[in-house]
């Protein structure tokens, strides 16, 4: 596998209209989940990837691992849990001036949060030359905590660890265990997302060298600045890190209609794990991440089609100055696609 991503994800319920949860009258059903997020992405892009879980045994655990499996992505270490129940959540669409929307969880003793050092096939999670994990994981339960902190582990012939800081603070039942949890396992991982303002809100660190002094151990630290742009901050052979001369690399993001924000960290981080399992440099890396990230802004739920290969990599080598004038609308990976496909013989 290229990629093994594990981690929980919930039936997903989006609103039939604008409103409130109280007055939306019908929902459509869909799956949302950080990593299976990043799994299903990557696989539409081309990629080997496998979603490591636990599902109920209800029809919204199958609803789940059919629906991943629909993407491309090898579901067969999910496993089924006969006493807890899939996790399900509600939202309502977002409000475009604030961002700001209602989401109901019903997650609280799921069949993911039973993930554990012994529940889990931890071959099959080690299988990969990326294994992908968030913060959300070790939040669930103290043996998701525990399960994370055994996969991060140093140890001969670790897969490059992939950590998403995702820093979630009302799932974590006391709240000075977050920002500690999260902070040790970041420092165990070898790329490591975070936006800016989780860093604030959980380290009070602000600032991309504030972060970089707090990790000094992974290979990549990314620090996500949302519309702005994103910051990556690789690690040179000697291990000394990045100066303030340039060498940290910043790539703007390209200006977006936004239908949803929900899903765009996740794409972010699928489409920069994409550009490093081809071995694309640090700058097109970071514009792969914000191409998929824009495929996720510009449809109403988690999942979106990524832009194919070849068009990620005509977008990416535009120059600086094409690649700021770039504006991206609803239906821009799907035109594409289908031109693509009417210019193929």
């Amino acid at each position: 596998m290229d990629v093994v991503a594990l981690g929980e994800s919930m039936v997903t319920f989006l609103p039939s209209r604008p409103g409130r949860l109280a007055d939306v009258p019908s929902f459509d059903r869909a799956i949302g989940g950080a990593e299976s997020n990043v799994a299903c992405a990557l696989a539409a892009a081309g990629h080997t990837a496998r979603w490591v879980s636990r599902v109920g045994a209800d029809g919204f655990g199958q609803h789940l691992v059919e629906g991943i499996a629909g993407y491309g992505v090898d579901t067969s270490a999910v496993r089924t849990d006969p006493a807890r129940p899939t996790g399900i959540y509600f939202r309502t669409a977002a409000d475009r001036a604030t961002d700001t929307h209602e989401v109901a969880y019903y997650r609280a003793g799921s069949a993911a949060s039973a993930m554990a050092v012994d529940t889990v096939d931890l071959a099959a999670v080690r299988a990969g030359r990326v294994l992908h994990l968030s913060g959300i994981t070790a939040a669930l339960s103290d043996a998701c905590r525990d399960l994370l902190y055994e996969l991060t582990a140093p140890r001969p012939g670790r897969p490059l660890i992939s950590f998403d800081v995702n820093y979630r603070p009302a799932l974590w039942r006391h709240a000075s265990d977050g920002p500690r949890v999260l902070l040790e396992l970041a420092r165990r991982a070898d790329i490591v997302f975070v936006g800016d303002d989780e860093a604030r809100d959980a380290w009070s660190l602000h600032g991309g060298r504030a972060i970089l002094t707090a990790l000094p151990e992974p290979a990549i630290v990314v620090v996500k600045q949302g519309k702005g742009g994103a910051t990556a901050f690789d690690k040179i052979t000697d291990g000394s890190t990045a100066d303030a001369d340039g060498t940290a690399t910043f790539v703007r993001a390209p200006k977006v209609d936004v239908l949803a924000h929900v899903g765009a960290g996740d794409a972010f981080a699928a489409g920069f794990l994409s550009g490093t399992l081809r071995g694309l440099p640090v700058r097109d890396r970071l514009r792969y991440g914000h191409l998929f990230a824009a495929a996720a802004l510009t449809t109403p739920g988690d999942l979106a089609p990524p832009p194919t290969r070849d068009h990620a990599d005509r977008l990416s080598a535009l120059d600086d100055t094409a690649w700021g004038r770039l504006r991206l609308g609803p239906g821009w990976t799907q035109a594409e696609r289908a031109t693509e496909e009417a210019n193929t013989p």
